[in-house]
């Protein structure tokens, strides 16, 4: 982070208090990550007690989670406009409300659309606004040489939330029932309404002084521009903050380096979900045991938290293309593992995808917010990662749908690995073919209608 200089006492923040607002930000993306997510994901325990009570087929039920992913997806660009529009405070407030309304109105389900509405749709709007799309715009505000680092920080909520949201929503289902147990949900997720609403959300906005212009050099200055003192950052506005022009999403895809973002999200989503949706059934297919297979899924997930951490610091030690190029290569050595497993199934196999998938499993998310926050640094940054992190969902998506399809269509999961690997390449060869994302600069600000290019 860049530390702004000594002022005179009241007149602008001091380098202690910036350090002490930049590190309120990334706990506050870990949090809300944590809640999201881990909350969410809890469908997953869900499906069970759904199916028993009501009927309702396994392959019906799962695509509660799809619709999840697809509508977070496409409310992440919605999420980051939310965010330039109208700030934190707004945004935030949004998604919790909604992850709140949505835990509430599911456990009243009496049909099947109702589940759908309120976990799917309901849960997808509100993972997409408490999740990693503003909290990477905001800490892009605070963080320059560290960025990867403080991104990966809140990345790591995501694991953190499954490991140990899910595990407490199936207690409450095995001892109070379902309904109760999403009702629960709602119940504890309301303290964090207050929590929220006192965040001093207008200093959080304004980011460091010194990165803030930094990243608007060569943008013409808001009106009244000058250095963020306390109180004026306490008052600004998001307009305020804005500069009056930059990249916006539909600007942004006009550049080479957005599309090879996009490139790099929606494969390693591919790769990612064709294998980890299916990794229980295929090992208890394969004559694991069912328990075996449940620790060695949440064990992998479980490490994801180690991998995300060590991308954003081996990002800042060794830069981009070795960090994502080490972490596809350990996806790859993972799916290669299962892979094997189907023809040699003996346990250290399976140790070796727990291992290699799981550390790698995220490792590319803080990379590809990094790399957003710095290309796009001089526009909406909120809207444009929401706009790459929505064909993630579409990754996530397709890669499941492949792996059922693929199964159907030849019996076992072989082939479905195979497209994984696939996958892998696709995702880091924009790393290889392409110098653009090596050591990226925010990039000029576009050129207003009638200024030349």
């Amino acid at each position: 982070m860049t530390q702004c200089p000594n002022n005179p006492a009241g007149s602008h923040r001091t380098p202690r208090s910036a350090t002490l607002l930049a590190g309120l930000v990334v706990a506050t993306g870990f949090l809300f990550n944590f809640v999201a997510r881990g909350t969410v994901d809890t469908f997953m325990v869900f499906i069970l007690p759904l199916e028993a009570e009501f009927g309702w087929s396994r392959s019906t039920l799962t695509g509660v989670y799809s619709v999840y992913l697809i509508t977070a997806g496409l409310a992440s660009p919605l999420s980051g406009a939310l965010l330039d529009r109208f700030g934190p405070r707004v945004t935030y407030t949004a998604g919790l409300v909604s992850l709140i309304a949505a835990m509430g109105c599911a456990s009243l389900t009496r049909s099947l659309w109702q589940i759908y509405l309120f976990h799917g749709v309901f849960g997808g709007i509100a993972a997409s606004a408490l999740g990693i799309v503003p909290a990477a715009a905001l800490i892009s505000r605070w963080f320059d040489r560290r960025l990867s680092l403080a991104i990966a920080m809140a990345y790591a909520g995501f694991g953190s939330g499954i490991l140990v949201i899910v595990p407490l929503a199936q207690s409450a289902i095995d001892t109070e029932g379902w309904r109760m147990a999403y009702r629960m949900l709602a119940i504890g997720l309301m303290p964090l309404l207050p929590v929220l609403l006192l965040l001093p959300w207008g200093r959080i906005a304004a980011g460091d002084r010194t990165i803030r212009a930094a990243q608007t050099a060569g943008a013409t200055p808001a009106p009244a521009a000058g250095p963020i003192t306390e109180e004026s950052a306490t008052v600004a506005s998001p307009a305020q903050l804005r500069p009056p022009r930059g990249w916006t999403i539909r600007s942004a895809m006009g550049t080479p380096e957005f599309w090879l973002l996009v490139q790099c999200f929606f494969f390693t989503a591919c790769s990612t979900y064709s294998v980890v949706v299916q990794t229980v059934a295929f090992l208890v297919d394969e004559g694991y045991p069912p328990l075996d297979a449940a620790l060695a899924f949440g064990t992998s997930g479980m490490l994801s938290i180690i991998g995300v951490l060590s991308a954003g610091w081996l990002t800042t030690r060794f830069g981009y293309r070795f960090t994502v190029t080490l972490s596809f290569s350990a996806t790859l050595l993972g799916v290669t593992a299962l892979l094997g497993f189907a023809s040699f199934p003996t346990p250290a196999l399976v140790f070796v995808y727990v291992l290699a998938f799981g550390m790698s499993q995220g490792a590319r998310g803080p990379v590809v917010s990094t790399l957003a926050s710095r290309i796009f640094a001089r526009g909406s940054v909120g809207a444009i990662f929401g706009a790459i992190f929505m064909t993630m969902s579409f990754g996530s998506a397709l890669g499941s749908w492949v792996t059922g399809f693929l199964h159907d269509l030849t019996g076992d999961y072989r082939a479905a690995f195979v497209f994984s690997i696939l996958s892998v390449f696709g995702a880091v060869s924009p790393f290889w073919y392409s110098r653009r994302l090596l050591a990226p600069q925010a990039l000029p600000p576009p050129p207003s209608k009638g200024e030349p290019a």
